[in-house]
């Protein structure tokens, strides 16, 4: 992959794509990073700052719920924050969904190319 997906290109869709991981699995905002890293081939590089404002709000809106990491973890460092879907962020999660595959559809339309 030659282009790289930098945060402002995500803009709108990174809540989606978070929900969407911790439907996978719940984590912390590093381990999320490197998830979208991962999942992306290399081509979405996002900060850490980046993802931490759309977390809170997440948080703020029920989507997501957070617990403090388990006190008794053997590594080393302060505590981090464990992010989990809601009821609620899984409801979301599938209208996001369907509004992106419209995205798709219609933008691949216009620019000609496959959806």
């Amino acid at each position: 992959m030659g282009t790289l997906i930098r945060g402002e290109q995500v803009r709108g869709h990174l809540e989606t794509m978070l929900l969407a991981l911790l439907e996978e699995q719940d984590a912390h905002g590093f381990e999320l990073v490197k998830r979208l890293e991962q999942q992306g081939s290399g081509a979405l590089t996002l900060r850490e700052g980046t993802i931490y404002p759309v977390l809170y709000r997440l948080e703020k809106s029920r989507l997501v719920k957070a617990r403090w990491e388990d006190s008794a973890s053997s590594r080393r460092g302060p505590r981090r924050r464990i992010y989990s879907l809601t009821k609620k962020g899984h409801k979301q999660l599938a209208a996001g969904r369907e509004s992106w595959s419209t995205f798709v559809q219609v933008v691949g339309g216009i620019m000609g190319a496959p959806a």
